[in-house]
């Protein structure tokens, strides 16, 4: 009886812990202060630009020494520009599932759960993805770094 009680209280301890560390290494939920609300915006900004083809605003945004890490190609700033503008890959919907946000000193990490469907070698294809967006402060104003498209196992 005294060993039943025993593991049932370190059974107890054990799970607590575990959902203790499962919520430590979840990303932090936006918690709206002004800066994180601007990048967020900035963020879908960057959404709608990419499904306009509106590579004017793009090329305001991205950094000169900017990387972009597709699926099956990493590119620099001229190179993603060209693959939107020449239809190379066509943005068509980006459904924003969820998005936080992570502000270490001028250095801001976005990330945002996605659904995205887009047409690309002719073929429309949907998956779901965790975008890493990366910005830096230059001269005032936050210019993308680095996006990266990690795709999920399950939608």
């Amino acid at each position: 009886m005294k060993a039943s009680i025993l593991g049932l209280c370190l059974l107890i301890a054990s799970a607590q812990g575990a959902v203790a560390s499962q919520k430590e290494a979840s990303p932090p939920a936006a918690s709206g202060t002004k800066e994180e609300q601007e990048l967020i915006s900035l963020s879908k900004d960057k959404w709608r630009w990419m499904t306009e083809r509106n590579v004017d605003a793009l090329a305001a945004l991205i950094h000169e020494q900017a990387v972009f890490v597709h699926m099956g190609a990493t590119f620099d700033k001229s190179q993603e520009l060209d693959v939107i503008k020449s239809g190379r890959i066509v943005y068509k919907n980006v459904e924003i599932q969820d998005t936080s946000v992570r502000v270490i000193g001028t250095t801001a990490v976005v990330l945002s759960k996605i659904r995205l469907v887009a047409v690309v070698g002719g073929n429309e294809v949907t998956n779901p993805f965790v975008v890493t967006e990366v910005y830096v402060e230059q001269g005032g104003t936050r210019k993308l770094a680095s996006l990266s498209f990690t795709r999920l196992l399950s939608p």
